[in-house]
């Protein structure tokens, strides 16, 4: 076949198609634009998220580190003569220190605050919730811990990491605030959690001091003794061992 021939017949086969494709798209000319305007609506919204979303995050992480600052400062005991809850450092040229253990939480709770209240659903959010509980505790604020708790367990979701972390401080929160009752029911509910994926002798540990601050010497003895025998490699034997003698003395 000459070349010429086959140049016609490929004009050929393209004019058909381009003819074809007239036919189908002329009756959908409406149908078809409107297609590719939601297309491009479609993608210009996943785009908007998505940078929203990243934004989102970077200004949550930058108000969580500045939280954090606060959070980790050093301790240091105020010299003779200092007053108030300045840096005990200051004296010195020191930055970044505190007095007191309490001076420095409560220098850390508005920071806390506004990272976890800022994007309270992002991993930042959460985080700065989280420490923002641990801190009210720390500071005796016992009532107001447990609602954070609470809050991370809600917003993180009960398996996920912070929200099995949330369990355990709101346990022990109880548990410190008087509240033997509800931190018993709560370390009870977590060891009875397969999807939890904590380990059960720390947790046994909780309970069983939970029972005995109580009084209920048969429940701690249970749990001391479930801490031996089903725990032996635990790092919690010896308080195990040392509790049970208590008990039966």
């Amino acid at each position: 076949m000459k070349r010429t021939e086959r140049r016609h017949l490929k004009e050929n086969e393209l004019a058909n198609t381009l003819a074809t494709a007239r036919e189908f798209i002329e009756p959908r000319r409406k149908q078809i634009t409107t297609l590719v305007v939601v297309i491009v609506l479609l993608v210009v919204a996943v785009l908007g998220i998505t940078i929203f979303r990243q934004r989102t995050q970077s200004r949550g992480q930058d108000l969580l580190a500045q939280a954090m600052v606060a959070l980790n400062a050093r301790v240091i005991p105020a010299t003779p003569g200092q007053t108030g809850d300045l840096p005990a450092g200051a004296t010195f040229g020191a930055t970044g220190t505190f007095a007191t253990e309490e001076a420095k939480l409560n220098a850390a709770l508005p920071k806390l605050k506004a990272a976890a209240d800022a994007y309270p659903d992002s991993a930042a959010g959460i985080t700065a919730r989280y420490h923002m509980a641990g801190a009210l505790a720390a500071l005796g604020r016992y009532s107001e811990a447990v609602t954070e708790y609470d809050s991370v367990e809600k917003r993180a979701g009960r398996d996920s990491l912070y929200g099995r972390m949330a369990r355990l401080g709101k346990a022990d929160t109880q548990a410190k605030s008087g509240q033997l009752d509800a931190a018993i029911n709560e370390w009870k509910d977590i060891a009875a959690d397969a999807k939890a994926d904590l380990p059960q002798d720390a947790i046994l540990i909780e309970l069983a001091r939970a029972y005995a601050q109580k009084g209920n010497a048969a429940e701690a003895k249970k749990a001391f003794d479930e801490i031996v025998e089903k725990h032996p490699d635990s790092p919690y034997v010896p308080e195990a061992r040392t509790e049970l003698e208590n008990l039966k003395s």
